[in-house]
């Protein structure tokens, strides 16, 4: 068999030609050989030549190969635990079972051969030029606005609600429009008859504006009188759809201030230059980003554009399927650029993870008919295309997204997968919730949590009727995220028994109700018909994973997280919101389960509304609401620091660790990322709610020893709070495509530890040996080769 990788140049309608030429060559493979022939080294030779030249010669595989070394694990070792009895494993600390397994099995795993299926099926009239052809199943994936088998269907997505008397463009949603609707996007324009019909005119840039008798009050939009002055060309109105750019910039023009670029793929104060939008992956250079989909080149398909069909070229085939060694079928109704499917046998390591290719409405129409460019996204991109990283608390989802479509661990055998992603992008619906009417939450009493439920619940439908993966296991080998406050509260029922991505591990064994402050995320009301009664989060099966944090350039180079002892005077550190008692406080008791209060009763270092501290406020102890101006630093001065929750989950753990600090999380029976995976008794410390009162006296007990023991144990771990392999796949699509190498690039280059997706797979591959559901069914997989040692496989197998 040969390393097809090597034929640069050619194509596979090529192939196919050269297959059909290799039946005549070769009968004797045909009829006595394997159904499905590999090439000798004479059609080597002549499929070199119908390719065309290459610079890469092709080698002939040793057919006898030789026999690996047999790796024997001795389960009886006893692995160095540390002082908390912890295992560590490439610089963590795990629970002692799990670092042990994985310094024994994980350490010493193999690759194991795949065979992936590369498919090449026509779709019905090529999707009419608006969507994707997925060339597996010879499904479209079409455009936003599109519909039907094969995407000639146009749909009419109107911007505003049914009229009214009184609201002339109906009631309020965040795509009212008093312009031109483009009703494929439910998007706003000026439209026909001014100077520039295509600048957008969002939300309160297209009415009335009314401004208060006082002035500290805040601007009303009046939703039911357009403001026709945007169309004006009088230079002393405040306009926008005739300004030209120049004169605004020169201040000889008077500009409306609510009017903006407020979508994506624009860029300047009017729109006027045309940039990169934010697509997944930025369709892995395979393709047009179109608003946030893919449209994809010919021969490729996916989300993001990432799977070659058989009308790719090999040579650009992703690194997770390189190098493959390939089988083409032979047919007697073989004729060029008729190749139905082939098979690409490559080499990879378990956990392998199959990654459903929904239907668009769970992904790539949420990302394309987004009105704010920064929502549901971690990056926009600026005049030069460059990267601008964004500060969306939910960004870990796209990042997580783009990190397993380009990790070697996935493959598109379901046959062999171990585990299965289902790519609902919950922070966009939720974000998108009030965009449209077309988006509607009419049917679900303005609960966020409820639509959210019901795009995951037609999700399991889709995978459960049209793939045989989910009833195999119930589910329990499938993966959903839930990056919301409260992760998977509002999981629909039918999909309990998988395993939930998280940032808010709440077992319900203290807090067993929604925690939200935001009436509209509140599940509480959500029927157990539709959710059932379980948990938010169950450890035997989750996962909580760290929030996205923006790639911060600056405290790399000042190596916060390596900041030592000595230079860390600050006993306890806590900066946030503290709630009702201070301006400009969340104004609701129950925000943060009405922790962060009490903290800041016994503790707080600034003045409250009543120019009051708190009863036991000590100098070497901060706890205030005001953002210091080196928020990163001033964590890195201290030894302690507070990790509480917000509405749900909040961002202090990353924080923390990302800054070198040791965390002290207050709030029970609530898990933080990796916490049912890692020992945090190694490099965390844990104080229930009701000792609140005692935190800085417990905190003061902690000797030297135990102090640098921890705060050595976070210096080990703190990458793996990075989404670094997803920033790192950033940083090269910016170099290949246009020569950007920024400074956040450079220093995370330099990072070579494992990050949040190396933990995620060493947590799989752990679970995929271990969980107790998987024992049974391994019984049945006896001739799978899973790469490990026999020793490995005798719980399971």
């Amino acid at each position: 068999m040969y390393s097809h990788q090597k034929w640069k140049w050619c194509s596979w309608s090529q192939i196919a030609t050269v297959a059909s030429v290799i039946v005549l060559v070769s009968l004797v493979h045909l009829f006595l050989g394997p159904v499905v022939p590999s090439f000798d080294s004479f059609n080597a030779r002549q499929a070199q030549n119908l390719c065309g030249p290459s610079n890469e010669s092709i080698t002939q595989q040793v057919s006898q190969e030789k026999k690996e070394a047999v790796v024997v694990v001795a389960f009886d070792r006893r692995f160095p635990a540390d002082l908390h009895g912890a295992v560590v494993y490439r610089n963590a600390s795990w629970k002692s079972e799990i670092g042990q397994w994985l310094s024994s099995c994980d350490a010493v795993a193999r690759e194991v051969d795949i065979i992936e299926p590369i498919g090449g099926r026509k779709c019905l009239n090529d999707c009419s030029g608006q969507g994707v052809c997925n060339h597996e199943f010879g499904i479209c994936r079409c455009f936003h606005g599109f519909n039907g088998e094969d995407c000639s269907q146009k749909l009419k997505l109107d911007c505003n609600y049914e009229k009214t008397p009184e609201m002339p463009y109906g009631k309020w949603v965040v795509s009212i429009c008093s312009r031109h609707c483009d009703t494929t996007r439910a998007m706003c324009f000026c439209g026909e008859g001014t100077k520039y019909p295509n600048r957008p005119v969002p939300e309160s840039c297209g009415f009335q504006i009314n401004t208060p008798v006082n002035p500290e009050e805040p601007k009303m939009t009046d939703w039911s009188k357009p403001d026709l002055d945007i169309i004006t060309t009088n230079s002393s109105k405040q306009g926008w759809c005739n300004v030209d750019p120049e004169e605004a910039y020169a201040s000889k023009v008077k500009i409306k201030e609510e009017c903006d670029c407020k979508y994506d793929c624009l860029w300047g104060r009017f729109c006027e230059v045309p940039v990169q939008c934010t697509c997944v992956n930025q369709c892995s250079l395979h393709g047009k980003c179109r608003g946030g989909f893919c449209q994809c080149d010919k021969g490729w398909f996916g989300t993001d554009c990432s799977v070659p069909s058989t009308l790719s070229t090999v040579g650009e085939w992703p690194q997770w399927l390189r190098p493959a060694h390939l089988e083409v079928p032979i047919s007697d109704k073989n004729v060029p650029g008729s190749l139905v499917n082939l098979s690409a046998v490559v080499k990879k390591k378990r956990p392998l993870i199959y990654i459903y290719d929904l239907p668009p409405d769970f992904n790539s129409l949420l990302l394309e008919g987004r009105h704010f460019k920064l929502e549901c996204v971690n990056r926009i991109y600026d005049d030069r295309n460059a990267t601008i990283w964004t500060d969306y608390l939910y960004g870990s989802q796209m990042a997580f997204y783009e990190n397993i479509l380009a990790t070697a661990h996935r493959t598109l055998n379901g046959e062999e997968a171990d585990f299965f992603f289902v790519p609902v992008l919950d922070s966009c619906i939720i974000t998108r919730a009030d965009d449209s009417p077309h988006l509607s939450m009419q049917n679900h009493t303005g609960l966020r949590s409820s639509l959210t439920l019901e795009f995951y619940k037609r999700a399991y439908e889709h995978i459960a009727e049209k793939y045989p993966y989910w009833n195999r296991s119930s589910g329990r080998d499938h993966i959903w995220f839930f990056s919301w406050d409260e992760g998977a509260c509002y999981a629909p029922k039918e999909i309990w028994n998988s395993m939930m991505l998280v940032h808010w591990g709440n077992t319900n064994s203290k807090h067993n109700h929604s925690t939200t402050a935001y009436w509209g995320d509140n599940w509480d009301q959500i029927s157990d018909e539709r959710r059932g009664d379980h948990p938010c989060f169950d450890p035997r099966k989750d996962l909580v994973i760290p929030a996205w944090k923006v790639p911060d350039p600056f405290s790399m180079r000042a190596n916060y997280w390596a900041r030592p002892r000595e230079k860390r005077k600050t006993l306890f550190y806590f900066n946030g919101n503290l709630g009702p008692a201070y301006d400009k406080g969340r104004p609701e008791d129950s925000y943060s389960m009405g922790i962060r209060q009490k903290l800041a009763e016994e503790f707080g270092s600034s003045p409250n509304k009543e120019g009051k501290l708190g009863k036991q406020h000590a100098d070497d102890v901060i706890v205030t609401p005001l953002r210091a101006d080196n928020y990163h630093k001033d964590i890195a001065k201290s030894i302690f620091c507070g990790v509480f929750p917000g509405d749900g989950w909040s961002g202090r753990m990353e924080d923390s660790i990302l800054q070198g600090c040791v965390p002290v999380i207050i709030q029970d029976g609530i898990y933080l990322p990796y916490e049912n995976m890692l020992n945090y008794e190694s490099f965390a410390v844990r104080v229930s709610e009701d000792d609140i009162p005692n935190l800085i006296n417990t905190l003061r007990g902690f000797n030297e020893t135990e102090i640098q023991f921890r705060l050595a144990n976070v210096k080990k771990i703190w990458q793996r709070f990075l989404f670094r392999d997803s920033i790192l796949l950033e940083a090269e699509r910016q170099k290949a495509s246009y020569g950007h190498e920024e400074d956040w690039a450079v220093q995370f280059s330099k990072l070579k530890h494992d990050d949040v997706f190396a933990t995620f797979i060493q947590t799989l591959h752990y679970k995929l040996h271990n969980d107790p559901w998987r024992r049974e069914q391994q019984v049945l997989n006896k001739t799978k080769d899973y790469g490990l040692p026999q020793e490995c496989l005798q719980k399971t197998i």
